[in-house]
């Protein structure tokens, strides 16, 4: 049965490349720390939990010791600049292969159990769509097979360390959940939310997935505190909340919260580097507006959805 091993193993297999890529290169840190990644998708789940603490440990040195920034693109901007407008509209087609095909995969993977794992459809079939969209991108432009390591590493190295934070962060919010922070903030909230208030659970819950997003860089680090806290304890069991709903508007919410926070700096001060924009928060400003309007209706969501 095609399960999680599929995905970790593409993932490993592109770090790799870039690992290699980046030794060809003489990039030394950079080549460490993809390939440490690298192993941690290929052999994570079979070399233990003291191995993989080392292993995590090692990337925090290889961070701090400091990785090279990324050389510019050999492409000429004139060339650049011209091929974009050769193709037009026909460069947004691969950013909609990725959707399309995700959500088409995730229906049609479950259809077939004894193949592909059910709980894992979404992300086999986001796997299998990144696949196509290369694909058809090298067919697309014409590519040379190496360009895409080239461009990918080069991507990755302008990136750097933040690449990480998303699987270190998440980690964050699991630590937590075992260390029972949720339900010690399911005591303290619990004494000030009036029992009977849906609305007020359901605003501190939406509230305190935003605010413990931007405080942490994650909602998914966010996620199981304050699930465990409100969303489980109130909105499930208290006010019969359809599950599914509740925990799909709460991450949603959270999501909001990281358009607004540096802590989130793989998504909100790496672009400011990759743009040289002027200001450090000029992506979160940029964001804001639609930050707020989008927490407001997930809010409505959550009304609609979960308790019908």
């Amino acid at each position: 049965m095609i399960s999680t091993g599929f995905p970790y193993a593409v993932a490993g297999a592109m770090f790799a490349g870039f690992a290699l890529w980046s030794l060809a290169c003489r990039r030394w840190p950079n080549g460490l720390m993809w390939g440490l990644l690298s192993f941690s998708f290929f052999a994570g789940d079979r070399i233990g939990d003291v191995a993989n603490g080392v292993l995590v440990l090692a990337l925090v040195v290889v961070a701090t010791i400091g990785m090279k920034r990324a050389s510019p693109s050999p492409a000429d901007p004139e060339v650049r600049a011209a091929s974009a407008a050769r193709f037009g509209n026909r460069l947004f087609l691969l950013a909609l292969i990725v959707p399309a095909i995700t959500i088409g995969g995730t229906f049609l993977f479950k259809a077939f159990p004894a193949l592909i794992d059910p709980k894992q459809a979404t992300l086999i079939a986001l796997t299998v769509a990144a696949i196509v969209a290369l694909l058809v991108a090298m067919r697309l432009f014409r590519a040379r097979a190496v360009e895409p390591l080239e461009d990918g590493t080069r991507l990755m190295d302008s990136v750097g360390w933040a690449a990480i934070l998303p699987q270190m962060l998440a980690a964050l919010g699991a630590l937590f959940a075992a260390a029972g922070v949720g339900q010690t903030m399911g005591g303290m909230l619990g004494a000030l939310i009036p029992a009977d208030s849906l609305a007020v659970a359901a605003i501190v819950y939406m509230g305190g997935m935003a605010l413990l997003t931007m405080a942490m860089g994650n909602a998914f680090a966010a996620f199981p505190v304050m699930m465990a806290a409100v969303g489980l304890p109130l909105l499930i069991h208290a006010h019969h909340g359809n599950a599914a709903a509740v925990a799909a508007m709460g991450m949603l919410a959270g999501f909001c919260g990281t358009l607004l926070t540096p802590m989130a700096a793989n998504f909100n001060l790496v672009p400011v580097g990759l743009l040289d924009l002027s200001s450090r928060y000029a992506v979160i400003r940029a964001q804001a507006p639609t930050a707020i309007l989008l927490w407001i209706a997930n809010l409505s969501l959550l009304y609609l959805l979960a308790f019908r």
